[in-house]
């Protein structure tokens, strides 16, 4: 099986956060289920251009990879390179996995594979939520959902959702589909190495303090401004924030801090990645991710492969795999209730240790990316042999 995934950002353009690593781990974990993947994609890397080869196929974990510069056009990521890359070599293939919407890339390519008849996936990637359109570009959006994306959706083998939360989501646009999927994104699993003897100090932001995590960028839709109130609520609460601000969004949290009186009780690390990312989360008292929109939320699953216990709102995509293993709490948003929520698990380190064990046992069992690529191939059989 020979699939060409198409996708407008891609490894190593770290900025975009949870979808780049997704893909990256779903092609990487196809290729060791035996399936022969290939990604077409841009440099584009916000407003800087990746500084990979062009020229050439790049193999970046047995992914071959094919990089387009985007010279023209670059918010909707127009690649002449990738435009001339599909239209001459999408006959090599037996599938087509698109990923995002709104974007050229995807739609350009979902359009040519509809022309050869080759079946493909489309992948929304959290895109298709309400108030995410109104929020920012809502008339631009509603334009391109009308005129591409209701038909590339529509005409699709499959459309593919990492969460009930995000298929519901598309089903209240009024979006229309064949079929559709529901595969989660996944998680790298490995032996669970002990706490280093001498943490850097960077590993210890709070000395000897427990603290609380986010991870994510910094953006309004991650609800930093609920969890922030939240904090505020719990005395002697420390909270770290770990993640890029390519918005400038930082600016508003500081005003907020401010107004909470507890700035001196807040860190902003920065983007944290690897090996560093991992020991700040097994350092951690607990991860809150407190989303207004969320289609997944890989940081839970990075969060209890570590052993840390999570608190999420019922907006993200992996509450279910939360409530349903016992690693953590599902609440609503109201900065009460997660106040409440986090002050439970700081005063407890025995129900900390019990659902650090629930999650890291979960994810071995049900979400390493071998597991979950396992059943996107089951997909990708399925529709092959109903569109042989």
């Amino acid at each position: 099986m020979k699939v060409l995934h198409v996708t407008p950002t891609y490894v190593p353009a770290w900025r975009y956060g949870g979808p780049i690593r997704s893909v990256h781990g779903l092609c990487k974990a196809l290729v060791a289920q035996g399936v022969e993947v290939e990604v077409a994609t841009t440099t584009v890397d916000g407003p800087a251009t990746l500084e990979v080869a062009v020229d050439r196929p790049v193999e970046l974990d047995g992914v071959r990879v094919h990089y387009f510069h985007s010279s023209l056009l670059r918010r909707l990521y127009w690649s002449a390179g990738l435009a001339g890359f599909v239209r001459d070599r999408l006959a090599e293939y037996d599938l087509v996995h698109l990923h995002s919407i709104y974007l050229w890339p995807t739609s350009f390519a979902a359009r040519a594979a509809r022309s050869r008849r080759l079946p493909y996936v489309l992948s929304p990637r959290g895109m298709l939520v309400d108030e995410l359109i109104r929020r920012r570009n809502r008339w631009l959006k509603v334009a391109w959902i009308n005129l591409f994306e209701r038909r590339n959706l529509r005409e699709a083998a499959m459309v593919h959702f990492t969460s009930e939360v995000e298929a519901a989501d598309a089903a209240r646009l009024g979006i229309e589909w064949r079929a559709h999927c529901i595969v989660p994104n996944g998680v790298d699993v490995e032996p669970d190495p002990p706490l280093a003897r001498n943490p850097a100090p960077s590993q210890k932001p709070f000395g000897a303090e427990p603290y609380v995590i986010f991870l994510g960028r910094l953006t309004w839709k991650k609800g930093l401004d609920r969890l922030i109130a939240a904090i505020a609520r719990v005395a002697g609460a420390r909270l770290l924030v770990v993640g890029n601000d390519d918005e400038g969004y930082a600016r508003t949290l500081g005003k907020l801090l401010a107004q909470e009186g507890i700035v001196e009780r807040v860190k902003f690390a920065g983007p944290v990645t690897g090996a560093a990312k991992d020991e700040l989360l097994r350092r951690a008292a607990l991860l809150v991710l407190p989303s207004y929109s969320e289609n997944f939320g890989n940081v839970v699953l990075e969060a209890m492969n570590q052993g840390c216990p999570v608190v999420v709102t019922r907006e993200v995509g992996a509450a279910p795999i939360v409530e349903k293993s016992g690693a953590g709490l599902v609440v609503d948003g109201e900065p009460s209730r997660l106040a409440a929520a986090i002050q439970r698990l700081l005063a407890d380190p025995g129900l900390r240790a019990r659902m650090g064990r629930c999650g890291r046992d979960t994810v071995e069992a049900s979400y390493s990316w071998r597991s979950v690529a396992a059943q996107m191939k089951a997909q990708y059989d399925a529709l092959l042999r109903i569109h042989a």
